[in-house]
């Protein structure tokens, strides 16, 4: 075995192991709760190194969408085990699982991650910024866009078939898990019986997070957003693309603070697999 993952098992996560990979990533204090990991080990590229007793120390896994590309997360190792290389482990070990599957590794960086990610072959993409406020009170003055209207099960196909374009896959089993953990938050822009852009959010340990956000234009998107934080009180994070600075601006404005950059990096290549224009706000680092 490789020096450093002596006494570890490595072994596929299951719905079993929720709770103990919850535990991972509190630590660090990341924002998500048992809802996230269930929809993520539920797919197929989950794993994690545990212990001779069974103790879970460290997570990887991708969210795949469609036979296009897969999104590499969770890459998590409890304090006590880090510097012995099980991190770089479980990242080749999704890289080479992925591109086995005809598969593109996607993944969105912290600065100090895109460091260890360049000489394993991810490129420089686009970066996406996350605001967060501990306490949201926003006031929205005049009547709401009467072409944005709440969403709800039956627009789903719509919606999905909508997304798939600018997303760059289909990732219908994301939005239907998001639309049904925060329906009040989840709302479609339509224009003569068209969709023209949709937001969705979903509940947090910290706080909710609104995205993905799709949209054709500036002012849809601003609509869209508009209309899923006025359904939030307290505190709310959200992913903003950094190519769209006056749906940045207008965040800000609303008390929104930046909290700290992400960079998105596909293997192998510097073009973007999703549309850029189109995407405003992200589903977040771990759904892409």
């Amino acid at each position: 075995m490789t020096k450093g993952l002596e006494g570890l098992r490595e072994h596929a996560l299951s719905v079993a192991h929720v709770s103990a990979a919850l535990e991972l990533s509190r630590e660090p204090k990341w924002n998500q709760i048992e809802a996230d990991w269930r929809l993520m080990i539920d797919q197929e590229f989950a794993f994690g190194m545990s212990t001779e007793d069974g103790r879970l120390v460290a997570s990887g896994l991708a969210v795949p969408y469609s036979d296009v590309f897969a999104w590499i997360a969770m890459i998590l190792v409890t304090a006590e085990f880090r510097r012995r290389g099980i991190a770089t482990h479980l990242m080749r070990r999704c890289i080479d699982t992925i591109l086995e599957r005809n598969r593109i590794p996607a993944l969105d960086a912290t600065p100090e991650g895109r460091q260890v990610y360049l000489p394993l072959g991810f490129e420089d993409v686009y970066t996406i910024t996350r605001l967060f406020t501990p306490q949201l009170a926003l006031t929205v003055e005049g009547s709401h866009d009467k072409s944005v209207r709440p969403m709800n099960e039956a627009d789903l196909t719509a919606v999905t078939a909508y997304d798939t374009t600018p997303f760059g896959a289909d990732r219908a089993y994301v939005l239907e898990d998001l639309l049904r953990r925060m329906p009040e938050c989840a709302f479609v822009a339509e224009a003569r019986g068209a969709i023209r852009g949709y937001v969705l959010a979903r509940d947090g340990l910290y706080s909710p997070q609104i995205g993905p956000l799709v949209a054709d234009a500036g002012d849809i998107a601003l609509s869209l957003v508009r209309r899923a934080l006025t359904s939030i009180s307290g505190p709310v994070c959200i992913d903003v693309s950094d190519h769209h600075r006056e749906l940045m601006d207008w965040l800000k404005s609303c008390g929104l603070a930046p909290q700290f950059p992400f960079i998105r990096m596909i293997h192998g290549r510097s073009r973007p697999l999703d549309d850029p224009d189109r995407v405003y706000v992200i589903a977040g680092p771990e759904l892409g």
